[in-house]
This record gives structure tokens, C-alpha cells and sequence, in this order.
């Protein structure tokens, strides 16, 4: 009687246990439709259709979204409105925060100046890379002046200060890597499937993004201003693509995070045994991301939203290298990384510490390209001794000689230290 008992208990029990793993096996995504209410966002009229208004483009796509991912038993699905209403920023973030979504996803229509600018573009959160990204920000963080609340939240947040900067850099560790695939899942959607122009992935400051305790991502799905794309955006036809676009990007990106967890199933099994440290490698990896004649500055839209990248300048091409690391681990992160924001021919290289360049070759700074300097310029006046060459019309200077890409990095940094940015290591060969 006794054994018998014990089995129902146990029978019992381990249905309970059942009914528990699965029903946490929900992959939870917050769906924020952008604007709404008394914030109409981007908006348009045209003679053939009419007021065409953000709000309601992004609201009809997420609902569609939504729609979709309901019908999946995986899912649960969170909407910050299902109506013309305005949430205020921190109504969607607490939403998102409190629900501990797996996924925050916040779709938006573009606007610009020029109606010629067209396509998609997806944000993660990040620094303001450029002028043109920070037109966007302030756009999309204007609402916070609408709601009261969002006031007393945001007022006092000065992207600026150090302690920003600070939490702001631990919190792009821990989810910019998922925000990236999951971005490029996205834009690459557009592309092969709606075969729509991509601008790219891009890290931005969003206050929308930024307040969110997950990975999360900002799609602008056209232009409202273009005068074809705003049509393709308000026709059910442009909706259903752009939706199931964006559905299957979180489908693909819900199988890599049970690619790389292993699964909900993964949390009963028994921890595996502690793997012994990683051992450095002999050589410093970068990603090299592209090798293109054209100089692009920090922040320029080609480099797409990736920091610590360093140009290296060899037989008139510029290489953009990501990252440095002498760990295997650091190293496939690095390459992943770049690869999600759209640089899918990034491959890594190796350089050995300290090694001299063959041939008597040396290592200078390139400090400018372009016209000619005048003797009063700000370069010529703080650094002696810099050398002019001219080529098919254009002017270039460089600085200093050293003889390994260790010795040619300190010496950048002590140029930047004065003042003077955007200089570029150049390899030259005797």
C-alpha cells in the first residue's frame, strides 16, 4: 500500500513538473506599435490617398504580427496598444520589464527632408553615430514631452554624463548581440523576401530601447515621405509583407537563442563540468569588415553602428578592422558580431604582437586628405615635422615613423589626445 502510494505521489509530481517546464517554454515578444493617439509620428498627404500617418501603419503591422504569433503555441504575445492610444515611453518599457520578455520589438515609419530617401533600417541601442541618426533620435524622443510621466522619467537623463555612458555601455554588452541578429534577421527579410531596399542595422540612443531589460530593436519600415514607398506602407498588400517580414525574423531568432540555450528542457539537466580557463592564442585577431578606397570617419553609416574599429591604410585601400583579442572565444564573438550588422564577408586576421613590417618597411599616421593645409592650419601648428605628398590632385599628410602596429596605435592616441581625429594608420613598404 505503501510503494503504491509512493508511485501516485511521484506520478503526480512529476506531471506537476511537466505542466511547469512547458509552461514556461513560452517565448514571450512585446509588440510596441510606434506613436498613437495624439502622436501621429511621420505623416503625409497625397492627392490619390490621402493622410497617411505613422500611427496607424505601425499599428495595423503589429496587429498582423501579432495575429500570427498568436497562432503559434510558443508564443505569448504583449502589446503595448491594440488602439489609437498613446502609452508613454515608460508605460511600453515598465510593460515589457515587468513581463520579462525574451523579446521588445517596435516598429516605426521613416521620415526625411529629401523625399528621395527610401528603404528600412533597424536600431538597437547605442550612442548617436552620426548627424543624421541624431535627426532621427530626437524625432523619436520627442514624445517623451507629451506624457507627463515620461517627463519626470527622462527629464533629468544627460546621455553625456559618464554615469549614462556608463550604464549605457553595460547594458549594450548584454543585449547588443542579440539585438544585432535579431536586427539583421529583419533587414535581411526585407531584402530577400520583400526585396525592398535595407539601410542597414544601427546602434542609436532611444529612449524606448535604452529603458528595456532586454533585447530590443526599432524598425523603421519606409518612408512616409517617399512618394511610392509611403503607398507600398499604406497598402494592405505593403502591411501583410512587411509583418510576415518581421514575423519570421523572431521565428529564426526564437531557433538560434534554443540553438545557443539548448531549450527550456536544458534547465533540469545536470550542469556540465567546469571547463578548464582559455588558453591565449599566439597571435591578436581583428575582423577585417571591408577593404574599400574610400576613408570613412567614425560613425559614418557604411561602418554600420560598430565601434572600436581601426583603419589601417595599405597600397591605397583602407581596411576596417573590428575588435582585437588574443582569445579564440572573444575572437568568434567578434566575427558573429560583425556579421550580424551586415558585414557578412567579415572574416578574422591574425597579427603577431610586435612584429616588425618586412622589407624595412614602417608604420606612419595619416592626419589629412584633401586640399592643401595653409601653414596656420590647427594639424600643422600642433604637430611638427609633418610630411606632404600630392597625388592626382589631392593632398595627403602624414605623421611620425614606427616600426610595429603596437608602437603605430600609442602614437595615434597621443595625436588624438591633441586634438586632431579621424587619423588613420598607413602601412608603407620600401
Amino acid at each position: 500500500m505503501y510503494k503504491q502510494n509512493f508511485k501516485i505521489i511521484l506520478s503526480f509530481l512529476l506531471i506537476l513538473l511537466s505542466n511547469f517546464i512547458f509552461s514556461q517554454k513560452k517565448f514571450t515578444v512585446v509588440l510596441d506599435a510606434g506613436h498613437g493617439g495624439g502622436d501621429h509620428g511621420a505623416n503625409r498627404t497625397y492627392s490619390d490617398i490621402g493622410r497617411i500617418a505613422e500611427k496607424d501603419v505601425t499599428l495595423a503591422v503589429v496587429l498582423r504580427i501579432g495575429n500570427m504569433l498568436e497562432k503559434n503555441k510558443d508564443f505569448k504575445v504583449i502589446y503595448t496598444r491594440k488602439y489609437d492610444e498613446y502609452p508613454s515611453l515608460s508605460d511600453r518599457t515598465n510593460l515589457a520589464n515587468r513581463s520579462k520578455a525574451d523579446l521588445f520589438v517596435s516598429v516605426h515609419c521613416n521620415s526625411a527632408v529629401r523625399s528621395s530617401a527610401y528603404g528600412t533600417e533597424t536600431y538597437v541601442q547605442g550612442p548617436n553615430q552620426n548627424d543624421e541618426n541624431l535627426e532621427v533620435a530626437k524625432r523619436e524622443n520627442d514624445v517623451i514631452f507629451l506624457d507627463e510621466k515620461d517627463k519626470q522619467t527622462f527629464g533629468s537623463y544627460n546621455p553625456n554624463s559618464p554615469e549614462s555612458l556608463i550604464a549605457l555601455k553595460l547594458q549594450q554588452s548584454k543585449y547588443l548581440e542579440s539585438s544585432l541578429l535579431m536586427g539583421g534577421l529583419v533587414e535581411d527579410n526585407f531584402v530577400n523576401k520583400d526585396k525592398r531596399f535595407s539601410r542597414g542595422v544601427f546602434q542609436k540612443n532611444l529612449h524606448v530601447l535604452r529603458m528595456n531589460a532586454m533585447p530590443s530593436v526599432l524598425i523603421e519600415t519606409g518612408f512616409i515621405n517617399h512618394p511610392e514607398e509611403s503607398h507600398y506602407l499604406a497598402s494592405e498588400k505593403g502591411q501583410q509583407e512587411i509583418a510576415e517580414s518581421i514575423y519570421n525574423a523572431i521565428i529564426d531568432y526564437k531557433k538560434a537563442v534554443d540553438r545557443k540555450s539548448g531549450g527550456v528542457i536544458a534547465t533540469i539537466k545536470k550542469p556540465e563540468p567546469e571547463k578548464p580557463a582559455e588558453v591565449p592564442l599566439k597571435n591578436d585577431f581583428r575582423i577585417l569588415l571591408m577593404s574599400s578606397p574610400t576613408k570613412f570617419n567614425d560613425g559614418d553609416p557604411a561602418l554600420k553602428g560598430l565601434n572600436y574599429i581601426l583603419p589601417i591604410k595599405e597600397n591605397g585601400q583602407y581596411k576596417y578592422y573590428y575588435g582585437v583579442t588574443n582569445m579564440a572565444s572573444v575572437k568568434d564573438i567578434n566575427l558573429k558580431t560583425a556579421k550580424d550588422a551586415g558585414f557578412r564577408n567579415a572574416f578574422a586576421v591574425g597579427f603577431m604582437p610586435n612584429q616588425k613590417l618586412s622589407s624595412g618597411g614602417f608604420y606612419t599616421i595619416e592626419v589629412a586628405v584633401g586640399d592643401k593645409l595653409t601653414a596656420n592650419s590647427f594639424i600643422l601648428q600642433t604637430l611638427k615635422d609633418v610630411e606632404r605628398n600630392k597625388d592626382s590632385g589631392v593632398f595627403y599628410y602624414t605623421y611620425g615613423k614606427v616600426y610595429t602596429l603596437e608602437d603605430a596605435v600609442k602614437l595615434q592616441k597621443s595625436i588624438e589626445a591633441k586634438g586632431i581625429k579621424n587619423t588613420v594608420i598607413q602601412k608603407v613598404y620600401k
